[in-house]
């Protein structure tokens, strides 16, 4: 639905490019010191709603540009930086990324039910996972080389580098089963927003009780086979109900499990290693055969690569030595806020 005029479209009309406030706010927002005008945890709780905001206030900025052509990209340029933005913000974050996504694209007044569009969330979260990679490089080396040594020598079968990779290969087959099972569902009536808006008040609660329950006294060595398939499985919640938080869930079961934050967390990047990949590789044809162009793809996922890159490290820092409420009330006031725009017909669900 197009927007009333404003001041801004005036002053556009006259050759001036003016900034937008919410803009302006996410500006502020990352750049303010930690401890003076919010605490650390803002910056990256505010950027995402900022960007959404933004998104909104300079729709024809960002909307779709036909350039003269019959063909019309499903999502432009510029809405595919908005994306990559929130998506690499949000996917690690036990915030839901796929609701944050789905709410970017109601304000951006993109179908949400679409099927290239729900693929292309997909592709873009392959950037997310390039992050991780790069991130946890050594780690990664360290797992496979073990693997490798395991899979040539018995005796080297004993090591818990070699036992891990299994776990997290095996936990993996659970949310791969799921996935393809309720495609139809996922990309039809499960991509409402209002099944979003109830799964972050939801995901709220059960992360909140997790932290509370807790006993925070198992570090990453203390993992187990039946820990990594309690929080393997917890992906198929947010696969079920996005919004709900794959993140969230993953960790918010480990810390049921006595795991640590910083132990839960690190879990919780692994096991989304090749979920996450797959389920990018395998709706790359959706994605490009259906309606969104190859640049704005490649812009989505470049974009989200950096994001993400940046907001993995705020994390580990700060579930180091912070408790998860400010992400609960977060998740709550987005939640309370999608139901007000849907019930008052802001946004189409």
């Amino acid at each position: 639905m197009p927007l009333p005029r404003t001041g801004t479209d005036r002053s556009r009309r006259n050759g001036h490019r003016p900034v937008p406030g919410a803009a302006f706010l996410a500006r502020r927002t990352f750049s303010s010191a930690p401890g003076r005008d919010h605490p650390p945890v803002a910056a990256p709780l505010i950027g995402p709603a900022a960007s959404v905001v933004y998104s909104r206030v300079d729709l024809d900025w960002w909307g779709r540009d036909t350039g003269g052509t019959d063909h019309v990209s499903a999502i432009s340029i510029g809405q595919a930086v908005v994306l990559g933005v929130v998506e690499g913000v949000t996917e690690f974050l036990p915030v839901s990324s796929t609701g944050h996504l789905k709410i970017a694209e109601g304000l951006m007044d993109i179908p949400v039910d679409d099927r290239s569009v729900v693929a292309f969330t997909a592709v873009i979260q392959v950037g997310a996972i390039a992050a991780v990679l790069l991130y946890f490089s050594r780690d990664i080396v360290r797992y496979l080389t073990a693997w490798g040594r395991g899979l040539a020598d018995r005796e080297q079968r004993y090591h818990h580098d070699y036992r891990f990779t299994w776990w997290v290969i095996c936990a993996t087959i659970p949310v791969v089963l799921v996935g393809l099972a309720a495609k139809p569902l996922i990309e039809g009536p499960l991509a409402s927003l209002w099944v979003v808006a109830a799964s972050l008040i939801v995901g709220s609660g059960l992360m909140w009780a997790a932290d509370r329950a807790g006993r925070h006294k198992r570090g990453e060595d203390d993992t187990g086979f039946r820990d990594a398939m309690l929080v393997g499985c917890a992906q198929i919640l947010a696969l079920l109900f996005p919004g709900f938080s794959r993140s969230g869930a993953t960790i918010s079961t480990g810390l049921l499990l006595d795991l640590d934050r910083l132990a839960a967390t690190r879990l919780s990047f692994f096991l989304g290693i090749p979920s996450l990949t797959g389920a990018g590789l395998y709706e790359l044809k959706d994605a490009t055969g259906g309606g969104v162009g190859a640049v704005p793809l490649a812009v989505g996922t470049v974009v989200s690569f950096a994001v993400a890159y940046a907001s993995i490290a705020w994390l580990l820092k700060f579930v180091a030595g912070h408790s998860f409420n400010a992400f609960v009330i977060y998740r709550i006031a987005i939640g309370a806020a999608l139901f007000g725009l849907l019930g008052a017909g802001v946004l189409n669900s």
